[in-house]
């Protein structure tokens, strides 16, 4: 049998006339990659982000570019959380990690393990372009912010629970007005901040009416403007501008300037001054509310003096009531008299009226015997009314009967003539409406006979 390799020979020996060896491509990949990462086991790169994008697996695929040079970068799904800041095209960062190869492209990569920003200057134009593109959309607009509730019943605070900002907050609230407080703890800077801020913003919006606040403050103390970077990240920007609770953002100190600041409905300097803008002074109300009671009081108290002289200067100018009513009862008793006056002649004109009528009156019996009277008479006069009419028609009848008489075609026949007729019952007055056979009917004074035409 050959003899076996031992491990620690690297080369297979090289072919007879050559001092050359001979590698398997497996096997100079695999020694490449020792290579490099034994040289570049850790090291911080410095570049322009030309090319990034998240794969749906989680991984994160990256280039780096420096001129007319590139270098492949990757950055595992467990590490994209870890980064502390949302890598985009154009960002000049600078990665901490260590170069590998890949054999299955035969090129080498960098796996990402930290990323920063390559000096303030990048990151203050990285926020600045963001910052314009935010309010090209229209987020920063005045129109788009509301006033806030002169005393809310409950307020929402987003911020850590633990350090001096809360407590500012509650100590500051409980000063002025106490008012019940929702605080819902995220972190305010590093790994996954932002996502928490928007989390809380937009979990204050779901809640139900009976719980939700009137007002909400986001707010943390100072910090560099990379501890303040998750208040500059696109979805805390966008929520604080879709919020429908009023929003106050105290971020910072007051030199302190984030993009929350610009979307939110009113910007503090501090989160103590967050608190004193959401709720007044109650010893102040409760001075003002003595003092305009105070007031009120007064100006009641000089009304009802005013109308009390005003009301006395009527009385002086209009006199005793009395005096006023009394010729006016005198007209009363006056009037009252003269109209029983007028009633009672009223009554005695027309009781002297039915009197002069019932006097020309008649008797109904005589009235009764009167109109009876009449009524035979007129019974006569149409008794010979009518006899008359009746002789007058019974001549006039007679007189046209006679005339009939002698108009009669009897009458005619009477003096010898003949009416002749066909067989349909028509006169015939000429021979020439006859001919021979046909037969006819020959009507005489006394009688009628048919007949036939030769």
């Amino acid at each position: 049998m050959p003899e076996a390799k031992t491990q620690s020979s690297l080369f297979d020996a090289p072919p007879a006339g050559s001092n050359m060896p001979e590698f398997g491509v497996a096997e100079i990949s695999n020694l490449v990659k020792k290579t490099v990462e034994d040289v570049f086991g850790h090291v911080r790169i410095r570049g322009e982000i030309s090319d990034c994008k998240l794969h749906s697996s989680g991984h994160m695929y990256l280039t780096l570019k420096e001129g007319n040079a590139v270098l492949a970068s990757v950055c595992w799904k467990g590490q994209v959380g870890r980064l502390g800041l949302r890598p985009e095209i154009g960002m000049e960062v600078v990665c901490t990690g260590r170069l590998t190869t890949f054999a299955g492209q035969s090129k080498y990569q960098l796996v990402v393990e930290a990323m920063a920003l390559a000096g303030m200057g990048a990151l203050l134009k990285m926020l600045e372009e963001r910052k314009k593109k935010l309010a090209a959309e229209g987020l920063f607009d005045a129109s788009r912010k509301r006033p806030l509730p002169f005393l809310p019943k409950r307020i929402g605070v987003v911020t850590s629970p633990t350090g001096a900002v809360i407590r500012d907050i509650l100590h500051r609230l409980d000063e002025r007005f106490p008012r019940p407080v929702l605080v819902w703890p995220v972190a305010v800077q590093g790994e996954g901040a932002a996502e928490q801020i928007t989390a809380a913003i937009r979990g204050f919006n779901a809640l139900p009416d009976d719980r939700r606040p009137d007002l909400l403050i986001v707010a943390r103390g100072g910090g560099s403007v990379e501890d303040l970077m998750p208040f500059n990240e696109e979805n805390v920007v966008r929520a604080a501008a879709e919020s429908a609770i009023p929003l106050i953002s105290a971020v910072g100190h007051e030199t302190d300037t984030t993009l929350i600041d610009y979307a939110s409905d009113l910007r503090a300097p501090t989160p103590t001054a967050a608190a004193e803008k959401a709720v007044p002074v109650r010893a102040d109300l409760l001075a003002q509310v003595a003092d305009d009671g105070a007031r009120l009081l007064q100006a009641m108290t000089r009304l009802v003096a005013d109308r009390r002289d005003r009301l006395r200067l009527i009385q002086r100018a209009l006199g005793e009531p009395s005096r006023l009513l009394e010729p006016l009862a005198q007209r009363l008793d006056e009037r009252s008299e003269r109209l029983a006056l007028a009633w009672r002649g009223f009554y005695d004109r027309r009781a002297s009226r039915v009197n002069e009528i019932s006097a020309r009156l008649r008797h109904p019996r005589d009235v009764l015997h009167l109109a009876a009277q009449r009524l035979t008479n007129a019974g006569q006069k149409m008794d010979f009314a009518w006899r008359e009419l009746f002789t007058r028609k019974a001549n006039r009848i007679e007189n046209l009967g006679t005339v009939l008489g002698h108009l009669s075609p009897h009458a005619v026949l009477g003096r010898g003539y003949a009416l002749v007729q066909d067989a349909q019952g028509r006169i015939v007055s000429s021979v020439r409406q006859t001919k021979k056979g046909d037969k006819i009917r020959i009507e005489f004074h006394d009688g009628a006979a048919k007949a036939a035409v030769e």
